[in-house]
């Protein structure tokens, strides 16, 4: 099977591919449960509520104990009261789960192998863009013409490049060292700077 090749955008080169990188085969069922664990740790997980101990008001006893011809209640902060506290609320959730470190560089491979088979993932080069400019950007594409939403990974050096990129509509910038398997899989198209490249295949290897 011949090494996998990609398109340098906006030139007649290829640039030839890590084959147990972007060779790989796709397995879904690990890049399920990879993009499952990220989105469930980026949560935050921030929802709670009161207990009777966190409410305020109800240091006093509504009413004295006998008498009354009411049931006896010793506070307003308990849960059947109106403006009382919930009675086991949600706090401190933890959505975690854990994914071995080799499954998340497979389900990586998994991601970046699925673009290079069907022909979605493209590099560029970053020396052609010596200052920003998002008109460039979108001429790139246009010659491109590969389905939106899009993915660029380079480097933080290339400033001139991420800075053409991130204004575009439905684009998306990123660094490989932030690079995740659901933001991989979001994108319908893959572009990758020749100086990322490197990087990419290094995280997934």
């Amino acid at each position: 099977m011949a090494a996998p090749k990609a398109p340098v955008i906006g030139s007649q080169k290829t640039v030839a591919l890590e084959e147990g990188v972007f060779g790989a085969e796709v397995k879904p069922y690990l890049v399920h449960e990879t993009v499952r664990a990220e989105l469930n740790a980026a949560r935050a997980a921030t929802r709670g509520g009161k207990s009777r101990g966190l409410v305020a008001g109800g240091r006093a006893k509504p009413w004295r104990q006998k008498g009354t011809g009411r049931a006896r209640a010793g506070t307003t902060r308990a849960p059947h009261w109106t403006g009382g506290g919930m009675a086991f609320p949600p706090n401190n959730r933890n959505f975690d789960s854990k994914v071995n470190k080799k499954v998340a560089r497979a389900a990586l491979r998994s991601a970046l192998s699925a673009h290079a088979q069907a022909g979605t993932l493209g590099v560029v080069d970053p020396g052609g863009f010596s200052e920003p400019s998002t008109k460039a950007a979108a001429e790139l594409l246009g010659k491109w013409s590969k389905e939106m939403p899009l993915l660029v990974v380079a480097q933080p050096e290339d400033e001139s490049l991420i800075r053409s990129f991130r204004n575009l509509d439905r684009v998306a910038v990123t660094v490989p060292g932030e690079l995740e398997v659901s933001q991989v899989i979001w994108a319908r198209s893959l572009l990758i700077s020749e100086a990322a490249l490197e990087h990419v295949q290094g995280r997934a290897s």
